[in-house]
């Protein structure tokens, strides 16, 4: 089945759909603690290895472009001839990656070990999706929020670990967590056999037409300002996912444990902010959620470089909660606009967002060498402005 059946499919029973909304949440969950994992133990690899910035940066960018420019094509293929069992698929690439990073006694081998496990998302993220949406009976943005909280929650519970796992005991207790790559393997084999029967279930039914339901002109223009406004977000996030806690120690002098302890409380209002924007768009609208998820969150932003430590924590809670509300409803609005694309929707969304959250932070890097921590959140900080255009996405519900 392709996925122009994806629009019409309602969902066979409620426990048999959340049962696999969940599951690859799950996964989700345990594919990015495992992804996390790099930029957690960054402190520790600058310290052992007497890294630079800019080699930090490249490591993310490794990791992040390796997705980026896999996902869009392995969703496009997909679109055409879908792959259940690719899911397990990728969590064996990310396992291999940890293992790698493991037991790498140099830099180039760490760089490889990163791009295993971008191999790993950008074959797990886009097949990922489309099954969230095969299972939402209609709540896009609900099901797409379900999906993307386990990756949100992953990515907030890594950290944590690594404070009190990675760091005390070292680089190879790394590998430890390749036993989470297994559990989700076995998970996803199980998906991608639901997956495989639910398509030769509704092998028969009706395909929803490819057909724009707007000019083509205007299609693409929305697709630009989405893309334009992923790119806000998602270099924003990068700054904070990745050079946070050296601006926690640089500017405040407190612990590594204690900048990755609130590198969690960013990471886990980032989660909360999903699943809030997932169910709020179903009710109000994917267009007002984005209006309000990437231009509000500016005043925010602007306050946090100048901020104490007592208002840092907080402030970067309220930016987590606002701006990770968008993105779930960037995806479902830019499968609205594509029908019968799911797939390359996905892989095109998610891979820009690893692509230009990797180059983003490889720039931050080379400008913290030179300028300083504190002045590259000063930049960043005017990122949500982008936010404006969002006064050109049309509305779906009036003119669709």
């Amino acid at each position: 089945m392709t996925d122009t059946t994806a629009n019409q499919v309602p969902m066979q029973t409620e426990k048999t759909t959340f049962a696999v909304l969940l599951a690859v949440s799950f996964c989700h969950m345990l594919n990015d603690i495992m992804q996390s994992m790099l930029a957690a133990i960054y402190p520790m690899l600058k310290r052992d290895y007497a890294l630079d910035f800019w080699q930090i940066g490249l490591l993310t960018m490794a990791f992040q472009v390796t997705a980026s420019l896999l996902q869009p094509a392995i969703g496009l293929a997909a679109d055409k001839r879908p792959m259940p069992y690719s899911l397990s698929v990728g969590m064996g690439s990310t396992f291999v990656g940890l293992l790698l990073l493991a037991t790498a006694g140099n830099y180039p081998f760490l760089v490889v070990g990163a791009m295993f496990i971008g191999f790993g998302s950008a074959i797990f993220h886009p097949e990922s999706s489309r099954v969230a949406r095969l299972a939402s009976g209609g709540r896009y943005g609900l099901a797409q929020a379900i999906f993307q909280v386990g990756g949100n929650a992953g990515t907030a519970i890594g950290p944590l670990l690594a404070a009190f796992i990675v760091v005390p005991r070292g680089q190879g207790s790394v590998g430890w967590f390749s036993l989470a790559a297994l559990i989700g393997m076995i998970i996803l084999w199980r998906v991608g056999a639901w997956y495989s029967r639910y398509s030769a279930r509704t092998a028969s039914r009706r395909k929803v037409s490819k057909e724009l339901t707007l000019p083509r002109g205007r299609v693409a223009l929305s697709i630009a300002v989405l893309i334009s406004l992923v790119f806000a977000k998602h270099i924003y996030m990068a700054g904070i996912s990745s050079y946070y806690t050296f601006f926690l120690i640089e500017k405040f002098g407190v612990s590594v444990q204690q900048s990755q302890i609130l590198l969690f409380v960013f990471l886990g209002s980032v989660a909360a902010g999903t699943v809030l924007g997932g169910i709020i768009g179903d009710r109000i609208g994917s267009k007002t959620v984005i209006w309000f998820s990437i231009l509000g969150v500016l005043p925010f932003t602007l306050a946090l470089p100048y901020a104490n430590l007592f208002w840092t924590p907080i402030l970067t809670v309220i930016i987590g909660l606002i701006l990770a509300s968008a993105f779930p409803q960037i995806v479902v609005f830019a499968q609205e606009l594509l029908p019968g694309r799911v797939g390359m929707v996905a892989g095109m969304f998610f891979g820009f967002a690893f692509g230009l959250g990797g180059l983003g932070a490889a720039v931050l890097g080379i400008i913290a060498d030179h300028k300083g921590i504190e002045f590259v959140y000063r930049v960043c900080a005017f990122l949500p402005m982008l936010g404006l255009l969002t006064v050109f996405l049309p509305n779906l519900k009036r003119e669709g």
